[in-house]
């Protein structure tokens, strides 16, 4: 059965990935994509099987969300720069939680579109 959303993230975001996806009551799909040029190399047929169009897709990338727009609908990332704290503090303010993830997923299901999360809330 296909899945109702696809989250896509490119490292150590694929765990936060994976811990939005089992808070959300959908059926997730969570993809790994560590590099998006061996990704654009593979078949069409695995491409479009693994990222269905009809599905809707959210990247979740601590970096910036430009360039995404080929594979995902919606963006989670990081935007802006100018913060200093501990890596984990930095990453929470910056919105890569499973809190703002499953809430950005949440719009992206309902049709939002782009950056839904692009690290500005960290810099208040």
């Amino acid at each position: 059965a296909d899945p109702e959303l696809i989250l896509i993230g490119t490292g150590s975001e694929v765990g936060l990935c994976v811990d939005a996806a089992e808070k959300l009551d959908k059926k997730v799909r969570v993809v790994s994509m560590p590099s998006c040029e061996v990704f654009r190399e593979q078949p069409e047929s695995y491409k479009s099987k693994l990222l269905p169009a009809d599905v809707p897709k959210m990247s979740v990338e601590a970096a910036c969300t430009a360039g995404w727009g080929e594979f995902a609908d919606a963006f989670v990332g990081i935007d802006v720069f100018g913060a200093s704290a501990p890596g984990g503090t930095c990453l929470d303010k910056f919105g890569f939680n499973v809190d703002n993830v499953v809430s950005c997923a949440e719009r992206c299901l309902s049709g939002e579109k782009g950056a839904l999360s692009n690290g500005s809330q960290g810099k208040n």
